[in-house]
């Protein structure tokens, strides 16, 4: 059955475009349409609840989580004498926002995304279409075969390992760290939350000793106080290398 549903798509489904697009993507010919399309909803398109407009916030939702299990699983079977903490490290640098942002536009994920929604597409958009994307993976191939897939697909193709077993990029964590060496206090101020093409948007100023050293704007809040702890370290003269 399954066989035909891929036939159909791939022919004669009035979304054969998305199909096809999707096949280099997925290495398979989707048979749930439907679940794949709605991964690429953004909750902006919803005018109204009372229209059952849906969006890919719940996909997204699952797909993270299976995400979390298959790198946890991954990382644990690709180190076998890593520590706790180095894993859990490396488990954040990937699955962590603005790694699955890049891992989005990698993917070339805004192509389809401009297609489906009517508003700007922001880079924290992407990141939110692979986690969908993953979870609408799930729901057509179970565990097993997703694993499979964002292993090969995703992991091995659009990240380094290598490279993140080097790179600290928690200037949170090293601003407090930097702080702490110095005697000084740090803490993290909202300033604003806001609407912004029909979406939160934050802005946080992080205060060292009462004074405010930087600020930062985000749709995520734990990003904007990453991006507004760099800003901090750089003013301080703490980082003074921009990374590619």
């Amino acid at each position: 059955m399954k066989l035909l549903f891929k036939f159909y798509n791939y022919f004669f489904s009035p979304d054969k475009q998305l199909v096809r697009k999707l096949i280099p993507l997925l290495g398979f010919c989707p048979s749930k349409v439907s679940t794949f399309k709605l991964a690429f909803a953004h909750k902006s398109n919803s005018s109204s609840k009372s229209e059952g407009v849906q969006n890919n916030e719940r996909l997204e939702y699952l797909g993270d989580a299976v995400l979390g299990t298959i790198v946890a699983e991954y990382l644990f079977k690709k180190y076998p004498k890593a520590d706790e903490g180095f894993l859990t490290k490396m488990r954040s640098k990937i699955v962590k926002r603005t790694s699955l942002n890049q891992i989005g536009e990698k993917m070339e994920l805004d192509i389809i995304l401009s297609e489906y929604n009517h508003t700007r597409i922001s880079r924290s958009m992407l990141g939110n279409a692979v986690e969908a994307l993953v979870g609408a993976v799930y729901l057509e191939l179970g565990y097993r075969r997703t694993k499979r897939y964002v292993i090969r697909k995703v992991l091995r193709k659009y990240v380094d390992i290598h490279e993140l077993e080097q790179v600290d990029d928690n200037y949170k964590s090293q601003l407090l760290e930097w702080c702490q060496k110095n005697g000084q206090n740090v803490n993290y101020k909202l300033l604003a939350r806001y609407k912004f093409e029909k979406r939160d948007r934050f802005k946080v100023a992080v205060v060292i000793d009462n004074k405010k050293v930087a600020t930062a704007d985000d749709y995520n809040k734990k990003s904007a106080e990453q991006t507004a702890s760099e800003k901090a370290l750089r003013e301080l003269g703490v980082l003074t290398k921009t990374k590619a």
